[in-house]
């Protein structure tokens, strides 16, 4: 689930047909339930529909459900966590000051406001000190080092088929908006996002007290166009095999001479090193051409937005509101900002996946601390043992699967590691200096920390204690090099999981979860990798045809789709997560009756234990979307729509038919022949 956002309580429900019966179950509200609406014809409408009409998206937001309000009860946590903190008298230097200061810089506006634009100034300055392109090309290695896109992304991680070290890898990067096709594709959306780019290119730079540049906005604009066409297209870019191009430093030198390697490595890390990973060579291509084409000022210029765009949101009123503008209101269609202590709260805490702000994880031991019993760990270490024990079973019983490989698939079954609430090792914020009354400064710190962090990895062993989140983000992931699942505590909490409910809730909402970040591990790109976490084919070519075979029906099967009129579900695009939904789902059902041990389980209100699964499945999809935002997820997220994520895979799966009765001429109905098993 890796990219999730919560909570819609729930609810009612009723049986297949049509009587309504109150659930005694505290935590499900049968308010949130349309029962007009036939749980065979709509799983998702008939557990959730009467919340969905009847509430409204807030105005500082682009979608709001169950992952939204667990997101924003994990953000009023925190809010008095750090106001505690901030009023507390604190150690110089210690990590309680630290989350002090900083969250009194960012609320102090008076302060805020009376710097202006003027700690920008040293960086523009250094920009408007460029004479040469290898300067200019070393400055894309500086910028990234303070936190600001450029051209030319670079980061350290794992090797793709060496797990056991770390390399450096290149990939595309330095456009604003969110993808290519807002560049390339003359619909009124996209045609609105450009022009809104424009708008706020030619504010920030008036803010700025940037002149001369009246025609500055419209050629970075076309810059941003020409290296969006050079952009490797997301569903191409999901492929692991295409993203592995490892390249001697010599060599891509040799093959880019326009830009300036030694330079720019010099620039964003202080090690030697001799080979890379290119997960875009042929963006890198393109990238070589344009570098040359583009002049040396419009360059210049092009870094002056991207540094000023990058620190807009830290800045004065109207530079944070002219971002705003674009990247909320225009791309995503949100109405209002959010209030200042929850924008400060992120800044400090982190909002989600790799993004641990500047002391996520100081925060997240406080979180930890008042928010996550330890017996919530310990019902987890079951279910998750439950599940890994459901999975291995099915692959047992896999009739598309030779031997050969179903024993591999075992293996790296076995080898899949689990972190459940928070780390073991806590990242260290020794050398992070904040103040009271600089939050410019304060962030720029950061930044410089958190990028140093990364680098600093090169050279030494990969660090298998490390998490991808802090324990206060409302979220999941598999991670392939790592082979590991990872629940942050944030997310063990109703409605997908309490220690209070029915099992079935239960199983149909974290254990679903678990089964989703297990079966990541064998999607169509996760399984690309072997139990140590490598690039590796472990398959044979029989088999791999037969499973290729399964995710292209899948494939076609959610293009159907089609959430608003015109844009349909990019089901190439959504196919990893598409995949562990359905196979995530099926496995914790029969998780859930592995669980039983042969006994009945008790019905509650009418209700038996079936129905209660997929009714935990259908309530932790809860979301309603502004069309702006539907439309900007349809382009860039991989995940689908919440409403097929949770409509999509039960139309799969024969329980839920044997659960609802459900049957030919239902909405939901497939023939067998259509129906997917993949694990």
């Amino acid at each position: 689930m890796r990219r999730l956002s919560l909570l819609c309580l729930l609810i009612f429900l009723s049986p297949f047909i049509g009587a309504s019966v109150v659930l005694a179950q505290s935590d499900l509200d049968r308010d949130a339930f349309d029962t007009s609406v036939r749980i065979q014809d709509d799983l998702f409408l008939h557990v959730n529909g009467s919340w969905l009409e009847n509430t409204e998206i807030p105005a500082d937001k682009s979608n709001y459900g169950t992952f939204i309000q667990l997101d924003d009860l994990s953000r009023e946590r925190m809010r008095v966590l750090v106001q505690e903190v901030s009023k507390k008298s604190s150690e110089k230097g210690s990590d309680e000051q630290k989350v002090g200061d900083f969250y009194k810089s960012f609320m102090d506006t008076q302060q805020i406001a009376a710097a202006g634009f003027e700690p920008l100034r040293p960086e523009l300055k250094k920009i408007r000190s460029i004479k040469t392109k290898a300067d200019l090309f070393k400055h894309f290695g500086y910028l990234q080092s303070i936190g600001v896109s450029t051209p030319s992304g670079f980061f350290v991680s794992q090797d793709p088929k060496d797990s056991s070290r770390y390399v450096c890898q290149l990939i595309q990067s330095g456009i604003t908006l969110p993808d290519r096709d807002y560049y390339l594709k003359d619909d009124e959306k996209s045609v609105a996002a450009r022009d809104a780019l424009i708008t706020y290119i030619g504010k920030a730079f008036k803010l700025c007290g940037i002149r001369g540049a009246q025609s500055t906005p419209e050629q970075i604009v076309n810059l941003e166009k020409r290296l969006a066409e050079a952009y490797v297209p997301r569903v191409e870019l999901r492929d692991a095999n295409k993203r592995y191009n490892p390249f001697e430093v010599s060599e891509l030198i040799e093959l880019t001479p326009n830009l300036k390697w030694k330079q720019f490595f010099a620039a964003v890390i202080d090690k030697d090193f001799k080979d890379l990973n290119v997960n875009t060579p042929s963006y890198f291509d393109g990238l070589n051409e344009i570098f040359d084409d583009v002049s040396l000022g419009v360059w210049k210029n092009y870094l002056r937005f991207k540094l000023i765009d990058s620190f807009a949101p830290i800045m004065f009123e109207d530079l944070a509101e002219a971002h705003f503008n674009l990247h909320s209101k225009a791309v995503a269609g949100i109405e209002e900002q959010l209030p200042r202590w929850k924008k400060a709260v992120n800044a400090i805490s982190g909002g989600g996946a790799g993004d641990f702000g500047a002391l996520g994880d100081v925060v997240g031991r406080l979180y930890v601390a008042r928010h996550f019993p330890p017996e919530a760990k310990d019902e987890m270490d079951k279910l998750v043992k439950n599940l890994l024990r459901s999975f291995g079973n099915s692959i047992d019983d896999l009739t598309w699967m030779t031997d050969e490989t179903k024993q591999k698939a075992q293996e790296k079954l076995s080898k899949i590691n689990t972190k459940i609430g928070y780390p073991t090792k806590w990242r260290d914020y020794s050398k992070l200096d904040i103040v009271d009354d600089d939050l410019f400064a304060n962030t720029l710190n950061s930044n410089k920390l958190e990028f140093k962090r990364m680098t600093d990895r090169l050279g030494k062993p990969v660090d298998k204690e490390q998490w991808g989140m802090t324990p206060q983000t409302v979220n999941a992931y598999y991670s392939p090099p790592l082979n590991e699942i990872v629940f942050p505590a944030a997310i063990l909490q109703s409605p997908f999981f309490s220690k209070d409910t029915e099992a079935a809730l239960n199983y149909g909402g974290i254990g679903a979860v678990i089964g989703h970040e297990i079966s990541h591990a064998f999607d169509d790109q996760g399984s690309k990798y072997d139990g140590d976490g490598n690039l590796n084919n472990w398959w044979t070519d029989e088999d791999r045809t037969a499973f290729k075979e399964l995710t292209n029906r899948l494939v076609a099967q959610y293009a159907e789709y089609e959430p608003l009129e015109d844009k349909r579900v990019n089901g190439n695009l959504t196919l990893g997560e598409n995949i562990a939904d359905l196979s995530g789902l099926s496995i914790a059902h029969k998780a859930y009756r592995l669980s039983l041990d042969g006994e009945k389980p008790k019905e509650v209100a009418g209700w038996n234990g079936d129905q209660l699964f997929f009714v935990g499945w259908s309530r932790v999809w809860c979301r309603k979307y502004r069309d702006a935002e539907m439309v900007r997820r349809l382009l860039i997220d991989s995940h689908s729509p919440s409403q097929y994520r949770a409509n999509g895979p039960v139309g799969n799966i024969k329980a839920f038919y044997q659960a609802f009765d459900v049957k030919e001429g239902d909405k939901l109905f497939k023939p067998e022949k259509e129906r997917i098993e993949i694990w």
